[in-house]
């Protein structure tokens, strides 16, 4: 398991029980957590909000304290702030990620256009962007994700760097790309179990991923560096997604893996999704 281990104002004081305690830049969130089947104590620390999930699906905020907020990683900033699906606008756990990416286009040395689909409030968008990749396009198919990524844009400074926002279906505005002859060095995704797209489309995982990968594999560059796709879909395996690229790509190397959280004052971890990616030899 990969871990995101660097953060400095962000952190889970501690998991179980179904739940997570996390700190937010000072501000304490309780949330429910599937993967935090095990048992602690029921001691919590003071809390300023915590998500109830109802029975009957979905769930609301109980709020202590207004929550409105950034948060820092590396030279990176974000906002933070409570959604009715009781995401804060952020999945920490992605700064394994954000590393690498980062690294990977850095040490490139030449022009990198990235495309990120299912890119939702933009975190790996702005890491890309940081990286000095030549364009960043960023596509989501909801319009409210799309104006929290460019308020994150602006927090990170990046004004001036090149990057696209699109509010689209992820499948259809890849194929448009294909028909128009657009190709990029690196493609992430991020999709997820299920949803809908701008006019209506369904999405589900294991119906749509294999269509929205090979359409993919058509808009690489002659050189791309590489393909990602991160996931969080219950009983999806890292080696199930990549099997997905081994046989869509070749020439490269693929690896796969869990993503994680340290828990404070602990040896646990919470696992907190999957990933796997293909990348270009010797690079």
């Amino acid at each position: 398991m990969k871990l995101a281990r660097d953060w400095k104002q962000y952190e889970i004081i501690k998991a179980g029980n179904g739940e997570k305690i996390e700190c937010w830049n000072g501000y304490i969130v309780k949330r429910p957590d599937p993967q935090a089947i095990w048992q602690v104590d029921s001691d919590n620390p003071k809390l300023d909000a915590i998500y109830h999930r109802s029975n009957k699906g979905g769930g609301s905020w109980e709020f202590k304290k207004e929550i409105n907020t950034t948060i820092k990683y590396k030279d990176l900033t974000f906002k933070i702030a409570p959604t009715n699906f009781k995401h804060m606008g952020l999945f920490p756990e992605q700064a394994y990620n954000w590393d690498f990416m980062m690294d990977k286009i850095k040490k490139a040395n030449r022009p990198i256009k990235v495309l990120n689909l299912f890119a939702y409030t933009g975190g790996a968008t702005m890491a890309c962007a940081k990286a000095k990749a030549s364009l960043v396009v960023h596509v989501d198919a909801s319009k409210g994700m799309i104006n929290w990524a460019k308020e994150n844009m602006h927090l990170c400074n990046l004004e001036d760097s090149k990057i696209r926002f699109i509010v689209d279906d992820c499948l259809k505005f890849v194929k448009r790309e294909n028909r128009r002859g657009n190709k990029y060095d690196v493609i992430i995704m991020d999709p997820p179990s299920y949803g809908r797209g701008s006019k209506g489309e369904v999405w589900k995982f294991e119906d749509s991923i294999n269509e929205l990968v090979e359409a993919c594999v058509q808009i690489l560059s002659d050189d791309p560096l590489f393909f990602q796709i991160n996931s969080y879909t219950t009983g999806i395996s890292a080696t199930a997604i990549a099997n997905i690229l081994k046989t869509k790509l070749k020439d490269g190397i693929v690896e796969a893996d869990e993503i994680g959280l340290p828990i404070k004052n602990s040896d646990l971890i919470l696992p907190c999704g999957i990933y796997a990616r293909w990348m270009k030899k010797g690079e």
